[in-house]
């Protein structure tokens, strides 16, 4: 039976776990910055052997590998380490999905640092760091398009599928506050009669015009500097991607852009907004649900909206109907919203 099983005795575990939970990011952290997980590869090594790659204490590698071993990184077995699969795919420098560069983002002080004042952002009910996400043409974007490329390959992936980009049909797509870019270039990989055009502030467009180069759809890549809420789109669009990007903002100021959005697009239209979406319980699912959390620490007046209150805006700004579409196995949702 566990501690937290009806029945169970109190038990002090899961406060403990839960104020030391920044050792496990830390030991995460430097597993990636010592490539560990690279050094191990498709091997089964002792510490001694890991540490000799690495070019680290045999005494630190071992605790460090045993650490990993607990928290489900590394499997281990008659003291040899070898990676689970969730590492291999994702932690070892030679797969093609690693993701182990976005620590580069999520966990620089721009994204940790609302989680210093926590309890004062709870009071104020926003974030209190007068320099957050939402400050323009803040430096914290250009490491996020840099840094999360890799970790939004899948969903992106995952959204041209459900869109339906293979199809081909003629597109104008407009894609705010696309950072990287990676969600418009996919479907522009996928759709070569889609022409795109990204809004997001001009040092992030760099990056992003970078992305849209390696990927062979340069041609019909355009941008738009400036602010989402002020600048104009132009219209007559089959399609407009908002990911990542209304957590950021209250109903009110989410309502104002989904006119914009709306008035943009053709009759017949859709737009495609990727986003962390929570039950209706606000607890679930944990990923989705616990996103609220760091809207509260990093913006003003952000959150995970649900579903119904997605329905609701786009049933106020111009939209006949509404579609939830789950991106397992990643903890993205996409609404669709029809004109």
């Amino acid at each position: 039976m566990s501690a937290t099983s009806p029945g169970a005795s109190p038990s002090p575990q899961l406060f403990f776990e839960t104020i030391t939970a920044y050792q496990r990011t830390e030991a995460l952290k430097a597993a990636i910055q010592l490539d560990l997980f690279s050094a191990i590869g498709k091997d089964q090594l002792t510490a001694r052997e890991i540490a000799q790659r690495c070019q680290s204490s045999e005494r630190g590698t071992r605790i460090l590998c045993d650490y990993l071993a607990i928290h489900g990184f590394l499997n281990k077995q008659n003291n040899h380490y070898s990676l689970t699969r969730d590492s291999a795919v994702f932690l070892d420098q030679h797969s093609p999905a690693y993701i182990g560069g976005a620590i580069r983002f999520l966990l620089s002080p721009s994204a940790t640092e609302g989680f210093k004042e926590l309890a004062a952002a709870v009071r104020k009910g926003g974030t209190v760091n007068e320099q957050n996400s939402l400050t323009p043409e803040h430096p914290m974007w250009v490491d996020f398009a840099r840094s999360m490329v890799p970790l939004m390959a899948m969903p992106a992936e995952l959204l041209a599928g459900v869109l339906k980009a293979d199809e081909g049909q003629k597109w104008k797509v407009l894609s705010l506050a696309g950072g990287h870019g990676m969600y418009e270039i996919t479907i522009a990989r996928h759709n070569k009669n889609a022409e795109v055009w990204t809004v997001d502030w001009p040092n992030v467009l760099e990056v992003a015009r970078e992305n849209a180069a390696a990927a062979g759809v340069a041609s019909r890549y355009h941008t738009i500097p400036g602010s989402a809420f002020d600048i104009e789109y132009g219209d007559g669009y089959d399609l407009v991607l908002v990911t990542n990007f209304l957590h950021h903002f209250d109903l009110p100021t989410c309502t104002n852009l989904l006119r914009k959005v709306s008035a943009a697009l053709k009759p017949g239209g859709r737009t495609a907004i990727l986003e962390f979406v929570p039950n209706e319980d606000r607890i679930s699912p944990p990923m989705a649900a616990g996103f609220s959390l760091t809207m509260l620490a990093g913006t003003p007046a952000g959150d995970a909206y649900t579903f119904s209150e997605y329905q609701e805006l786009l049933a106020n700004t111009g939209f006949r109907s509404s579609e939830l579409h789950p991106l397992p196995p990643t903890f993205f949702s996409v609404v669709i919203g029809k004109k």
